[in-house]
């Protein structure tokens, strides 16, 4: 076995260039992605721009490692900063960089590449005016848990749960003998959406605020709010500059959808001599380095084989005591546009343990839940290990923050 210590002397780190590094790095992620259950391997496809995970952000690098000698890349990671509002204290602005979909060759694991990796954007993340770097990871993923947090002094964030709902089963959801015409679903412009968020931002204790960036972008399809009918009626108002929602209607939540559809695809393939599964189980990562559906439970069929989508509901959230119709009602609304769009098969959203939302997520049999952990450092910390710094980032572990749909 090759000495780690030595086998990292002949990797260097540099930046990806876009002209003769795509179908590289492309092969490399096919290569890392491989399923764990019955001969099923996934992957994610870039569809020939490994940049769509980050292009939304202003300040974004995508950093290689390559062999010294023989000039192959084995391995990858994807940076980009943000500024962000929080309530620890209230009020507080920080400029976070986030590590998205670090890669690293199977036969180059265990060698240092990885950690190189990190530490080389960390360094991006510096020079770049970041003061925090955060991270997610699936829960039971103990290989990279144990990188960040015991090789590179990461700590916890937040701990949040992925929701992930198939669009072909969208009517197995529960309606609780509630029909469409006792509840509403109504879509607002970008203006009032924006106006809203802002207000209803301040009730994060983590969120970013280009709130107008986001809700702008194309891959946004709109923001809507649910209600009863017979609660009243939905109207907007501006108080103070401020779009506030008003009416006699006592219970409401306002949603917006992400199509990562047109972003990149996920694909499932089998192995050649295995024979038609009827339910997959299996692992699945997305650019975020998360195993993203160990439990979730889709039909293997040709509609799957090729490469498909998915929905993202973000910046949900809901005042009133009867959120559970509200909910079912959102989420089979999502499913259906899902289905009604090419290569769409599956709805997710995200939500910290902290948010009230969480509880009224519908569970069927056919819903999945996977455990999601958040994690950050304080990079001025770099090179200078007096304790202090992690003391600081444990007192920013946060509960209910808004998932930036950007990084899913």
């Amino acid at each position: 076995m090759v000495n780690s210590t030595t086998e990292c002397k002949v990797v260097i780190i540099r930046e990806f260039d876009k002209e003769r590094d795509v179908k590289v790095v492309e092969k490399l992620e096919r290569n890392c992605e491989i399923g764990t259950k019955k001969g099923v391997s996934i992957f994610t496809n870039m569809m020939g721009d490994p940049l769509s995970r980050i292009r939304f952000y202003p300040i974004h690098v995508i950093l290689v490692a390559e062999l010294l000698e023989s000039k192959e890349i084995v391995g990858v990671v994807r940076g980009c900063i943000k500024n962000v509002g929080t309530t620890t204290p209230p009020g507080s602005l920080l400029k976070m960089g986030c590590i998205i979909g670090l890669r690293v060759s199977p036969t180059y694991r265990r060698k240092g590449v990885a950690l190189k990796l990190v530490t080389s954007l960390e360094e991006w993340m510096v020079r770049n005016g970041a003061e925090y770097s955060y991270l997610a990871t699936e829960k039971n993923n103990e290989a990279s848990k144990a990188l960040f947090a015991l090789k590179c002094n990461y700590v916890s964030l937040s701990s949040l749960v992925i929701f992930v709902h198939p669009t072909s089963t969208s009517t197995s959801l529960p309606t609780k003998h509630i029909s469409e015409r006792d509840i509403k679903i109504e879509k607002v412009n970008i203006d009032q959406a924006i106006s809203l968020y802002k207000r209803i931002l301040k009730t994060k204790e983590l969120y970013p605020l280009d709130i107008d960036t986001i809700l702008k972008e194309k891959l946004s399809l709109g923001t809507w709010v649910c209600y009863y009918k017979d609660e009243g009626c939905i109207k907007l108002q501006n108080i103070n500059n401020n779009q506030t929602l008003i009416g006699s209607t006592s219970s409401w939540v306002i949603f917006s959808i992400w199509n990562t559809c047109e972003s990149y695809k996920l694909q499932i393939k089998k192995s050649s001599h295995h024979h038609p599964l009827r339910f997959l189980h299996t692992t699945l990562k997305h650019a975020r380095e998360k195993i993203i559906f160990p439990c979730l439970r889709i039909l293997v069929s040709e509609s799957l084989s090729r490469p498909f989508g998915f929905l993202f509901l973000y910046g949900l959230h809901g005042e009133g005591n009867n959120l559970g119709n509200l909910m079912e009602f959102i989420w089979r609304f999502t499913s259906r546009l899902g289905e009604s769009m090419k290569d769409c098969r599956v709805v997710i959203t995200e939500l910290g343990l902290g948010d009230p939302l969480a509880n009224y997520v519908p569970q069927t049999d056919s819903m999945s839940c996977i455990d999601d952990l958040w994690y950050t450092k304080r990079l001025s910390s770099i090179g200078h290990n007096n304790g202090k710094d992690e003391e600081m980032a444990m007192k920013r572990y946060v509960g209910n923050v808004f998932v930036d749909p950007r990084e899913f």
